[in-house]
């Protein structure tokens, strides 16, 4: 286990995403938030908002973008959010999305999210968990690299929140079968690599990109009801309760889910460190693989922040994408 010194910020489990932005100005501050027509992803895109910044929804489903967008500006009075179609399984919706974007990008939050209740793939034979989660979010961010840089440069850096969850302490990557063509498919631990996934990449796009002025870091919004949870099988809702009963986690509002991406996006704490995970607002404490997550609910597992594991995932990635 890691015993450098962990990054800590005034806030906490009980803490909003308005608490963290009070007395907090935005204005010029380009947002990008994908899932954003739902859960955490409006809680998430209002309260930039409201404190000022240009916000632009990232969503598959433009009709349920275009409500929220007009429920947003209404609600805080400022600009209106701008509604894009993204579906971060289509290779071809993520490079339209990045083509279409012009100038700068200050605030990529990688919000969206997958759970399936069975094996899912897309049409190239990949599992969808994984290319939801990760895969789409991956292509996003490297195609708007350029545009993060140039954000960077003006404003005195970027930054990258990847959400991911406690869930990413059942399983690390297996290379060797990411897409589940020989192993027996469990959702659970599908969705599980893809949230070690998610915070991998935040490692590596901070050791690539933090030359530049953009740093990503990882987060666990904690357990919120949303949308997420609406394809779980059975099996998947026993497992939350048992946990829920177990201690492991408290549910929070969404208010409250949100406001660990918001850390993440605005803290000076991490204005220009990246590479870590961030739990109930505090980096989160590294413990080993073989760890029981029962005992460590807020800790983060060896293989989710490995630098060698995350260049490798980083390589896997592009060459699946180029193919």
């Amino acid at each position: 286990m890691s015993t450098r010194q962990l990054i800590s910020t005034p806030f906490t489990s009980s803490s909003t995403a308005d608490d963290v932005l009070r007395d907090i100005d935005l204005t010029g501050v380009r947002a990008i938030v994908t899932g954003a027509s739902s859960g955490l992803g409006i809680e998430t895109a209002r309260a930039l908002t409201a404190a000022g910044a240009e916000v632009t929804l990232a969503v598959r489903n433009t009709t349920a973008g275009d409500a929220v967008a007009e429920t947003i500006g209404r609600s805080t009075g400022g600009t209106r959010p701008r509604v894009v179609r993204l579906d971060l399984a289509d290779r071809v919706s993520v490079t339209r999305f990045v083509d279409a974007w012009g100038g700068p990008l200050h605030l990529l939050i990688n919000n969206a999210g997958v759970v399936t209740g069975g094996l899912e793939r897309t049409p190239e034979g990949w599992e969808l968990q994984f290319t939801t989660n990760h895969l789409g979010h991956f292509a996003l961010a490297a195609g708007l690299h350029h545009a993060l840089a140039r954000g960077a440069a003006d404003r005195d850096g970027a930054r990258i929140v990847s959400v991911s969850s406690t869930a990413h302490m059942r399983s690390g990557i297996d290379f060797d079968d990411l897409h589940f063509e020989r192993r027996a498919y469990d959702p659970q631990i599908a969705y599980a690599q893809s949230k070690t996934a998610n915070s991998l990449f935040a490692v590596e796009a901070t050791r690539l990109w933090a030359s530049d002025g953009v740093v990503a870091n990882a987060v666990n919004p904690g357990g919120i009801a949303t949308g997420l949870q609406r394809n779980f099988t059975p099996e998947q809702k026993a497992s939350l309760d048992a946990a829920e009963a177990a201690g492991m986690f408290t549910y929070k509002t969404v208010e409250q889910g949100a406001a660990g991406s918001v850390v993440a996006a605005v803290a000076p704490e991490f204005a220009h460190c990246g590479g870590r995970y961030l739990d109930d607002a505090q980096e989160a404490y590294t413990v080993p693989n073989d760890a029981d997550l029962a005992q460590h609910p807020h800790g983060v597992k060896e293989w989710a922040l490995d630098p060698a594991t995350a260049q490798r995932l980083w390589t896997v990635s592009t060459d699946l994408l180029r193919a």
